[in-house]
């Protein structure tokens, strides 16, 4: 499912369908998800353990947030549905606008892919920024309310524990205080506790698969020329275990990413950073290291030991006034960058399964939804993975012959402006993987060379 799929948002398409929902965690997940919940709840409580100051800063339960993040076409979109004037927001407050036909320089296979005639535009800017002023906006929202520096604790349920009917948390004051609701949205992340305590309470817990690839990431910012939006993007490909990407963020800096797999990973000092930049196949990233001074002599790093799905859509049996979302069911390697679009995405599908059905059975109907978004991003994330012989784990059928299908269409790419308009679509989430097989981008994929 993507945004060619999915039906767009319409505030107006879900009745009032409960007094109080709470929503545990306040990811871009949980934002969005609280946007979506206000339409037919009269309050929605969002649970955060970290403070929340105003600043677009980089916070504890957030480890990724100095690190690259992308908002695809797919996910502007709908966040600008969710939240009117959130782009020209985002562009106000020092966001960059990049024309992908003009700024992108998108190397792989041996070389930069032609740029494309379709427009191809995205906002680039930091973690920080795009979390802030989603935040600012779903909070202006009537009846949305925010508790930070409160620890979610465990969920109020009924004795059997067939229906969950609110939380318990450890407020500010670091007393334990209990809060009801007519549905929980578990927005945690990778930290989610909701399987492990399905289990304790005599529930199948949902089926995990992970894909192991190991990579770690190191990123700095360095100083940018104010009218220069250049974006290079190198990622790892196999053979090479290596790459990078260069950004331009709010302000006129760039933010500048060396990632490696399956153990290479890049150094967390200047000047190894330096040379680890100057061992990818194409020299742009280290000139700019080179050329312009960093912001800070300090380069952050995150490791990503695999790729996480739980397939919730499996389950028959589930507790009612309990949904999980965002990375609490699936995280992705974040070096192709979809999880906040994704997010956006899974929040449209909580939203139409509402207004289809309120809330009988509403998480089972949510998760068979909701897997059809992140199957997209999951075939897109571990088929490139799965290039790399150490990588493990399941290997979906038909994983060895997309990626050599890929890799002949960015071969072709560097001199057909259409083949790289078809992977655009499919990289900003626009169009499904499948559409890539569509006769008339196959055939300039297969045709034979000259």
């Amino acid at each position: 499912m993507t945004l060619a799929t999915v039906s767009r948002y319409d505030s107006t398409r879900i009745p009032e369908v409960g007094d109080h929902a709470v929503v545990v965690g306040a990811s871009m997940a949980g934002l969005c998800a609280a946007r979506v919940l206000a339409d037919g709840f009269d309050t929605v409580t969002v649970i955060e353990r970290d403070s929340l100051p105003d600043e677009p800063v980089a916070r504890r339960g957030v480890p990724q947030a100095r690190q690259p993040h992308i908002l695809w076409e797919a996910g502007r979109i709908t966040l600008e549905d969710l939240l009117p004037g959130y782009s020209e927001a985002l562009l106000a407050t020092g966001g960059v606008l990049i024309d992908g036909r003009s700024d992108l320089y998108n190397y792989s296979r041996g070389g930069f892919l032609t740029a494309g005639t379709d427009p191809f535009v995205l906002y680039s800017a930091t973690r920080p920024l795009y979390e802030q002023l989603v935040r600012r906006h779903v909070f202006t929202l009537d009846g949305v309310q925010m508790r930070a520096g409160c620890q979610f604790t465990e969920y109020l349920v009924t004795d059997e524990a067939t229906v969950v009917e609110g939380v318990v948390i450890r407020n500010r004051d670091a007393e334990r205080e209990e809060i009801s609701a007519e549905l929980v949205v578990d927005a945690t992340g990778r930290t989610s506790r909701t399987p492990a305590w399905l289990e304790r309470h005599g529930y199948t817990p949902p089926p995990l698969n992970e894909v192991c690839i190991d990579v770690a990431y190191s990123t700095t910012l360095i100083e940018r020329p104010a009218d220069d939006c250049r974006t290079f993007t190198v990622l790892a490909e196999t053979p090479r275990t290596r790459g990078g990407l260069a950004a331009p963020v709010e302000g006129d800096r760039w933010l500048v990413n060396l990632h490696g797999v399956h153990g290479d990973h890049p150094p967390t000092d200047t000047e190894g950073f330096v040379d680890f930049a100057a061992s990818l196949p194409t020299p742009e990233l280290k000139r700019l290291l080179v050329e312009y001074p960093q912001v800070s002599g300090d380069i952050h790093r995150y490791p990503f030991p695999a790729n996480r799905r739980y397939r919730y859509e499996d389950l028959d049996r589930f507790p009612d006034g309990l949904v999980v979302i965002g990375d609490a069911i699936a995280s992705f390697n974040p070096i192709y960058g979809q999880g906040m679009s994704v997010a956006a995405l899974e929040a449209l599908v909580l939203h139409r399964a509402l207004a289809n059905g309120g809330r009988e059975e509403l998480a089972l109907r949510f998760f068979d939804r909701v897997a059809a978004v992140i199957d997209v991003a999951w075939t897109m994330a571990t088929g490139a993975d799965f290039s790399f012989p150490e990588t493990e784990g399941h290997r979906p059928r038909g994983t060895a012959f997309f990626n050599w299908y890929l890799s002949r269409l960015f071969r072709n790419a560097h001199t057909d402006a259409e083949l790289t308009d078809a992977f655009n679509r499919v990289l900003s989430m626009q169009q499904p993987p499948t559409s890539l097989l569509h006769p008339s981008v196959a055939w300039r994929v297969l045709r034979p060379a000259g």
